[in-house]
C-alpha cells in the first residue's frame, strides 16, 4: 500500500478547475486557451397577450431587417440572424471584443388554427414586432328546437293531438 501525501492546495485548485467548467458551460464563455473566441448571443425576446394578437418582440441592435429571417412551419415559428463582430481591437498581446456576436435561433410553437399567412412583422430601430393573429374561438353551434305542430315533423311513437293513444 502506498501513502500518499495530501497537499489541500492541489485540491482547492482541483476544485477552482471545475468551478471555472460549470461557469463556463452555464454562461457558454470561452475559456483561456481553447482557442473558442466567441460567445453565444442570446437577444432578448418578449411574448405578449392582446385581445386579437400574439405579439413577439425581439431586442436585435445592430442588426438589419435582412440579417433576421422569420419562417413559420407546421404550427412553430422560428426567428433566426445572426449578427456579426464589428468593435475588435488588436494590439501587442491583447485581443479585445466587448459584444457578444454570432447567429441566434429561437423557436415557439403557435396554437392550433392560427393561419400562418396571417402572421405579419415589423423591424423599427433594432425591435422586431411579430404579430400572430389569435385563432378564432370555437363556439357551441345552438340548435333551435322545433315546435310541433308549427310545421315540424312529429317526433315517431308519440301520438299527436286528436289521436287516440
Amino acid at each position: 500500500m502506498t501513502i500518499v501525501r495530501w497537499e489541500p492546495l492541489r485540491e482547492l485548485s482541483s476544485l477552482q478547475t471545475e468551478v471555472n467548467r460549470l461557469f463556463d458551460t452555464v454562461f457558454d464563455a470561452p475559456r483561456a486557451g481553447t482557442g473558442n473566441g466567441h460567445r453565444r448571443w442570446i437577444p432578448a425576446m418578449d411574448l405578449v397577450e392582446t385581445d386579437e394578437h400574439f405579439v413577439l418582440r425581439a431586442d436585435l441592435p445592430g442588426l438589419k431587417e435582412e440579417d433576421v429571417k422569420i419562417e413559420v412551419e407546421d404550427s412553430t415559428l422560428t426567428v433566426s440572424g445572426e449578427r456579426r463582430s464589428e468593435h475588435e481591437s488588436n494590439g501587442e498581446g491583447y485581443h479585445r471584443v466587448e459584444r457578444g456576436f454570432g447567429s441566434f435561433s429561437r423557436s415557439l410553437t403557435l396554437p392550433k388554427g392560427v393561419d400562418p399567412a396571417a402572421v405579419t412583422a415589423g423591424f423599427d430601430r433594432g425591435v422586431l414586432e411579430v404579430r400572430i393573429p389569435k385563432p378564432e374561438e370555437r363556439k357551441p353551434r345552438r340548435v333551435a328546437i322545433a315546435v310541433e305542430g308549427a310545421g315540424a315533423p312529429a317526433i315517431e311513437g308519440k301520438a299527436s293531438e286528436g289521436e287516440a293513444a
